[in-house]
């Protein structure tokens, strides 16, 4: 019983522990974990942990048991989701949320899953762990601006019309591979192009800030670049091509800025290929002004440079005319005190600044310049600048003591022209015209223009520029009194000789003139007027027949202003091509001239018409090529005495030739660079040549040069003498002066005195802008036949010496009787002479209608040559010995040649007619240097002296 009772109560304290057992089991995880609902991560791309929100923690209410109340991990649902979550701490249930790899927000923005946490369970192995209900995990990827804008397009073309502002030309757009807006979307453009009338805004969009314009610029290439929302700049920009179109616009097309105009090429076309577009309007009448612009060439324009009396001489002026003011020389030094604006005489210019005058001496001025006279200048003059405008004198003649009385004068007075003439009339009481007035915008423009007054009087006419004009007002004035005092005349100024203290000058004149001249007794024509004040430059329309119709043109008097007017556009478009440029200078002012072309236009019936702009164009002249001008000929001549005092005297420059070169480049091969040009013969003018007198002057008394007025006619040319040599003056030809310098003989009846000579001869070509070589030629005279001998001895070895200096001195004896010998050798020489010169005459009356050139020989034919004939002339006058004009006589002395048994005297550029040497002739024939007989060969052997004389009679060729 105690031991059935023992073994009930160990039963039951088994059973009791077993349930107790069991209750602490049930009791030791009882409860699962716990997490929130739902949770926010970011993470940036490229990192691998995730920021929770809220964090990543797990709860369970088993804490602090161990294992049940511990985490022991999170568990990811989702489809391939990159990340994972791992257990920081497993008492505090602290996880975490990783990427298993590098995120991309570029593939992926967002990812969204389900997490779990699970606890450790009741035990170290885990079993009867629990889990916590499903939270859900959103999870934003974070950007990084790793990728620069690109653009769409690798470039960019427009075009747009010139002249408009656009809003907008054009829109370049560029992308960001960056996933988040932030650095995805572009917040700005920029133009990376300095000085370009271009801008862009925020979202691409290009405009222009000025208008454009196709004349100014075609194209132009703009670079642009992206910035994303980031502020990364593209990498690269992007070139944006913007071509200008032209808009139709009214104006002239299809003509060149510049057109180069070479001299001697005659016309040339300004506008080959110009025409006019009107942008399909419709035009009643086109009216053209095609202007060239010259005032600052020279005078106004190209105008021949010669000296003023050449350009009379050339415009076929009245003679007697008086330079008042020319170059300063000796002759004319009351200019020498003025001022000059130029080097050259062809320029002279004189400029008075109110300060200067000039008295003309007495001998120059004209005494009576009858009813009729012309007085002409060049001109240049401004407004006065001074507050009261007063007379300003150009030239007036005035007492030159005791009164002030002016009896004419020409001057500017508030920019009108007068002339005031006073004449001395028997009828004193008797008004006549006095003052004549002219109102011309020409006398204060500050520009040259050319003025001629023709005095017919009482009527007076004033030329500018070639065109007439007459006076606005004339008024009359009494007479002048006749009386004894005299008169000055002057330049600049007028002359007040009846000051009481001190005589001077007054109204002054301020400004420029040049080629003043008075010319009494005649009036000059309007074509001589026209002549001297030509333009040598201006328009010109290539074959006026080719016009279209209804065409009108006119010129100006210079040339220098076309206008052209026509209905037909097509036909005006044809005109304006033919318009030319012409120069007809052989040696132009080398330069630019200005074009200006303005255009007016009229439209049918319509309030508003087009309007064509003007257009500006030059003609360049190129630099003509510098003639070279040589003189070539006999440089010294010996001649006998006789021959200078003859009546014809010596012919100084018979074989004188005067060319003129320029070096042209040779072309011919492009390698040869250095090559010396080549010389090409040319043909131009001349303006003067001057035969200078080397030394001492010539004396009047015993030498002379001449020039037979004669040979002159035909020719634009005069000649001025005086013992300091010749001058020759005119524009002509090389060829006329040539043949006038070859007629210019040397006189000297006393050469014994000045038997040494020098000439230098010069001349030029445009007064000097282009001048030849000097000249010289030396001239001996011989007085003794000895020293004329020896210089035609012939070789020694062909010739015996003949001693002849005792005969020399003995053709002028001074005292005691001469030798029988020096009687015959004289009488030989004198026959001799005689004979030779009838021989001259001869041949001259048959060949008179023949060129001089080609019937005689050079001057250095003339000297005596080295034949074989030895020639003593009688240099005694031959009218003084009683003897015929021209004779004289050849002494030879010859000893006999082989094949010979005489000789025929000759003398080279003369000879006998009719005389024929057979083959193998017998006889020799001698010659003397620039002497022969046509047809007759002088045999190679030399000539030695023989002792007998012949006298022959010769007759020139």
């Amino acid at each position: 019983m105690n031991m059935q009772r023992i073994s009930e109560v160990v039963l039951l304290v088994a059973g009791f522990a077993l349930g107790l057992c069991a209750c602490h089991t049930v009791k030791v995880n009882k409860h699962k974990p716990w997490i929130e609902t739902s949770y926010h991560g970011v993470i940036t791309e490229n990192m691998d942990i995730v920021q929770l929100d809220p964090p990543l923690v797990a709860l369970d209410k088993d804490a602090p048991v161990p294992y049940a109340g511990e985490i022991c991990a999170f568990k990811i649902h989702g489809l391939e989701a990159p990340f994972e979550a791992v257990v920081l701490n497993g008492t505090s249930g602290e996880g975490q949320l990783r990427a298993r790899g590098l995120v991309d927000c570029e593939l992926q923005k967002e990812y969204t899953f389900i997490i779990q946490a699970h606890d450790c369970g009741a035990g170290p192995g885990g079993t009867g762990g629990k889990k916590s209900h499903k939270a859900v995990v959103h999870i934003q990827v974070n950007d990084v601006n790793e990728f620069s804008p690109v653009f769409r397009e690798a470039q960019y073309h427009v075009a747009v019309t010139e002249g408009k502002i656009y809003d907008n030309i054009l829109q370049v757009e560029a992308t960001d591979q960056d996933c988040s807006p932030q650095y995805s979307q572009i917040c700005n453009y920029q133009i990376t192009t300095s000085n370009t009338p271009f801008a862009i805004d925020r979202n691409g969009n290009i405009r222009n800030t000025e208008k454009l314009s196709f004349d100014k610029q075609q194209q132009y290439e703009v670079l642009v670049t992206a910035f994303d929302c980031g502020q990364k700049r593209s990498t690269e920009s992007v070139a944006v091509h913007i071509y200008v179109k032209p808009v139709c616009k009214p104006g002239w097309q299809g003509w060149d800025k510049r057109v180069d105009y070479e001299p001697g090429t005659g016309s040339k076309q300004l506008f080959p290929k110009m025409n006019l577009e009107t942008c399909g309007g419709l035009l009643s009448s086109v009216r053209t002004t095609v202007e060239l612009q010259t005032s600052h060439i020279g005078k106004g324009c190209d105008r021949e440079t010669y000296s003023e009396k050449s350009l009379q001489k050339l415009c076929g002026a009245s003679s007697g005319s008086t330079d008042l003011l020319p170059a300063p020389s000796a002759s004319t030094n009351w200019t020498a005190s003025l001022v000059t604006d130029s080097e050259r005489d062809s320029d002279l210019i004189f400029r008075f600044d109110g300060r200067q005058a000039a008295k003309i001496p007495d001998q120059v001025v004209p005494q009576n310049l009858t009813d009729q006279f012309t007085i002409a200048t060049w001109m240049k003059h401004g407004p006065n600048p001074g507050l009261r405008a007063e007379k300003e004198t150009l030239l007036c003649n005035s007492d030159k003591t005791e009164m002030n009385r002016h009896h004419y004068s020409l001057y500017v007075h508030n920019c009108r022209l007068v002339f005031l003439l006073r004449r001395d009339f028997i009828q004193v009481d008797t008004f006549r015209p006095a003052e004549f007035h002219w109102k011309l915008d020409q006398i204060c423009d500050k520009e040259w223009h050319y003025y001629v007054i023709n005095v017919e009087f009482p009527v007076v006419t004033l030329y500018v520029d070639g065109v007439t004009y007459d006076p606005y007002l004339v008024t009359d004035d009494w007479p002048i009194h006749p009386s004894q005092i005299d008169v000055q005349l002057t330049v600049g100024a007028c002359w007040q000789g009846g000051e009481v203290m001190k005589p001077r000058f007054t109204q002054y004149f301020r400004g420029s003139l040049s080629g003043l001249t008075i010319r009494p007794g005649k009036i000059e024509s309007q074509k001589v007027i026209s002549c001297l004040q030509a333009c040598k430059e201006g328009l010109d329309i290539n074959s006026l027949e080719s016009l279209g119709k209804g065409i009108k043109f006119h010129f100006n008097p210079a040339q220098s202003i076309l206008v052209m007017e026509g209905k037909d556009l097509e036909n005006m478009n044809a005109a304006l091509r033919k318009v030319s440029y012409i120069n007809s200078r052989q040696f132009p002012t080398p330069g630019i001239r200005r074009l200006h072309i303005s255009t007016s236009v009229e439209c049918f019936g319509e309030d508003t018409c087009i309007s064509i702009p003007d257009i500006d164009a030059v003609v360049m002249v190129l630099q003509p090529s510098e003639p070279r001008i040589t003189i070539a000929g006999v440089d010294r001549l010996t001649r006998p005495a006789a021959d200078l005092r003859g009546p014809a005297g010596l012919n100084l420059f018979q074989d004188l030739h005067i060319i003129s070169t320029v070096t042209k480049g040779d072309t011919a091969s492009h390698h040869t660079a250095g090559r010396p040009g080549v010389q090409e013969e040319i043909i131009h003018n001349l303006d003067y040549c001057d035969i200078l007198v080397l030394g001492e002057e010539l004396r009047p008394e015993q030498e002379s040069l001449q020039l037979q007025r004669s040979t002159l006619l035909g020719k634009h040319l005069d000649a001025t003498n005086s013992t300091s040599g010749m001058s020759i003056y005119g524009v002509d030809s090389m060829s006329n002066y040539e043949q006038v310098i070859r007629q210019v003989h040397y006189h000297n009846w006393h050469p014994a005195q000045t038997p040494d000579r020098k000439f230098r001869l010069t001349c030029s070509e445009l007064n000097g802008r282009y001048t030849s070589n000097e000249f010289t030629l030396e001239v001996s005279g011989l007085e003794s036949a000895g020293e004329h001998v020896n210089h035609m001895v012939a070789p020694s070895q062909y010739m015996q010496v003949v001693p002849h200096l005792a005969m020399v001195h003995s053709l002028y004896p001074t005292h005691g009787v001469p030798s029988a010998a020096t009687v015959v050798i004289v009488i030989c020489i004198a026959a001799l002479v005689v004979v030779v010169v009838l021989g001259i005459y001869r041949i001259h009356l048959t060949h008179q209608q023949e060129g001089r050139s080609s019937d005689t020989t050079k001057e250095r034919e003339l000297d005596w040559d080295d034949s074989a004939l030895n020639i003593t002339v009688n240099p005694m006058e031959v009218r003084g010995r009683g003897g015929k004009e021209g004779e004289f006589v050849v002494y030879q002395a010859m000893n006999s040649l082989p094949h010979s048994s005489h000789t025929e005297p000759t003398v080279a550029g003369w000879s006998i007619p009719g005389y024929e040497q057979p083959p193998h002739s017998s006889h020799t024939k001698p010659t003397v240097a620039g002497w022969g007989i046509p047809g007759y060969e002088q045999p190679s052997t030399q000539l030695t002296y023989r002792t007998n004389c012949s006298r022959l009679q010769y007759t020139r060729l």
